[in-house]
């Protein structure tokens, strides 16, 4: 049984940063998926996969896994550079990028 425990991105549909605040714990797949022949759905005997825990914090969830004798691996969000932008930026004298229009 191997965990890995993160803080999820923000999803490329949405601006929003919902549900990135918490931290996850999912566990790694232990068998391959394989279709079901009869069906074609994808079918894996692996009840572990269906399962996703969220923490407030990074050592709730350290705690979480050492406590329940989990072996973890711990992955750091990578924290984006923040761009300030104005809509007034567009209408410059001093504007770099040449007009479109």
């Amino acid at each position: 049984m191997f965990a890995r425990i993160f803080k999820p991105a923000k999803t490329a549909m949405q601006s929003g940063k919902a549900k990135t605040q918490d931290w996850v714990l999912e566990f790694e797949p232990a068998s391959a998926r394989h279709p079901d022949p009869l069906m074609g759905w994808i079918s894996s005997a692996d009840t572990r996969a269906q399962v996703r825990l969220t923490f407030e914090t990074k050592d709730q969830a350290i705690n979480y896994a050492e406590h329940h004798g989990i072996a973890f691996r711990l992955i750091e969000p990578e924290v984006p550079a923040k761009i300030i932008k104005a809509y007034a930026d567009n209408f410059a004298f001093n504007r770099r990028q040449s007009w479109t229009h």
